[in-house]
């Protein structure tokens, strides 16, 4: 069963939260604040976290950077109070996933937790299509249709990431970080040069997908109902 880990100072939310995703058939657990969090996560497996920003001990910045750096592939969902923007811009550039805002829809809230839950499952896959060209992971090899497309490995592992995540936002800064590694001490400019290269590659493609620019964050990539 699909785990959630709560972590939420106020106990009439986390109530809210359980009895809408346990109705949904999933399992939770609870965290009054960030360090209590960690413990449970050292503890079980956890599938997805929700975490709120103003918590004691540890709040919800430095939760989702510890999470981060033990484990860069768990969906993380943030709740913020309403209207602080810039909560949602940090906590992008922190890690997280998604957002809701306070006083959220619970409804909302468990279809968001599914959209996640359903993008990190085609994360797991090492084969992505994309309308008319698939991306084999496994080989490094990209195939539109009879042909076979030869890739820089930058390129593909690039457009791996934005396609396995499809919607999420991406900040340069972490792009960097998991396509060139921690030890990259070029210019984080270069993530620009290789998706200008990827929009020109596949500019044929524009009716399946794009990769779209949000502004002050980074790079996401778009797929296009058919």
């Amino acid at each position: 069963m699909t785990k959630i880990l709560i972590a939420d100072d106020e106990a009439h939310i986390r109530e809210l939260m359980r009895l809408f995703l346990r109705n949904e058939g999933f399992d939770t657990a609870e965290a009054a604040n960030g360090a209590e969090a960690l413990s449970i996560m050292e503890g079980s497996v956890v599938d997805l976290v929700i975490l709120d920003i103003m918590m004691p001990l540890m709040d919800g910045w430095d939760l989702c950077m510890e999470i981060r750096d033990r484990n860069p592939d768990i969906p993380l969902l943030m709740v913020t109070a309403k209207g602080e923007s810039e909560h949602k811009v940090k906590g992008f550039r922190l890690g997280t996933d998604d957002y809701v805002t306070k006083p959220f829809d619970p409804v909302e809230l468990v279809m968001r937790v599914k959209a996640l839950l359903k993008r990190y499952r085609i994360a797991a896959s090492q084969m992505i299509r994309l309308g008319g060209i698939v991306l084999n992971r496994r080989n490094y090899k990209v195939i539109r249709g009879d042909e076979e497309l030869t890739l820089p490995l930058k390129e593909f592992e690039l457009l791996f990431k934005l396609a396995s995540h499809p919607g999420q936002i991406f900040t340069r800064e972490a792009l960097i970080v998991q396509i060139w590694g921690m030890d990259y001490e070029g210019d984080d400019r270069t993530v620009d040069v290789h998706i200008k290269r990827l929009r020109e590659r596949f500019a044929g493609e524009a009716r399946h997908f794009r990769i779209e620019t949000a502004r002050s964050l980074g790079y996401r990539l778009v797929v296009n109902a058919e």
